[in-house]
């Protein structure tokens, strides 16, 4: 079972149909909505701050969405995908987003819809990325814009990972 812990007295909130690692931690002052998925050795950390997540966001394995103390909430939109090692910290993700492995988005960050930050893309403090927009590198640059085609991986991505947690809550049922 997930280490799910209250911190000051808020104790994280989900909606339906939310799956839950075993190891994947979740503490403090964290909503989510229906179908989120928080995957092994990810960390959900609301305890200096709020965290706030749409549906279907998946925060992939080793992942760790916090935020700033007095300064910084942490929201993320609908449909969005943390992939592996990714740190969100203190930042607006808005709806379909990709944030790719080993990725870093940092304190007052605002990542526009429909956005793909690429694996290992240092996003820093205050960057504004546009709606639609491929950032990559070290710190991230506009590199071009989401083609409608690569367009079609957020809602894929997002409805796989209710389906891979399908998997796991299968097996527990049985």
């Amino acid at each position: 079972m997930a280490l799910i812990l209250p911190v000051k007295g808020k104790l994280p909130q989900n909606g339906e149909n939310c799956w839950f690692a075993q190891n994947a931690t979740i503490v403090g002052d964290v909503t989510m909505g229906k179908d989120c998925t928080v995957w092994f050795n990810a960390v959900v950390r609301g305890d200096v701050n709020s965290i706030i997540l749409g549906d279907r966001v998946n925060i992939q394995d080793g992942a760790v969405i916090h935020c700033t103390y007095q300064k910084s909430k942490t929201i993320i939109g609908n449909n969005v995908s943390i992939a592996h090692n990714a740190v969100v910290h203190g930042c607006t993700i808005e709806d379909q987003v990709l944030v790719g492995m080993g990725a870093i988005i940092m304190d007052g960050a605002v990542i526009g819809t429909g956005s793909i930050i690429a694996a290992g893309a240092i996003v820093t403090q205050n960057t504004i990325v546009p709606a639609g927009s491929i950032y990559a590198g070290n710190p991230a640059k506009f590199l071009k814009n989401v083609s409608p085609e690569l367009g079609e991986v957020f809602m894929r991505t997002a409805n796989n990972y209710v389906m891979y947690a399908g998997w796991f809550q299968e097996n527990n049922e049985k």
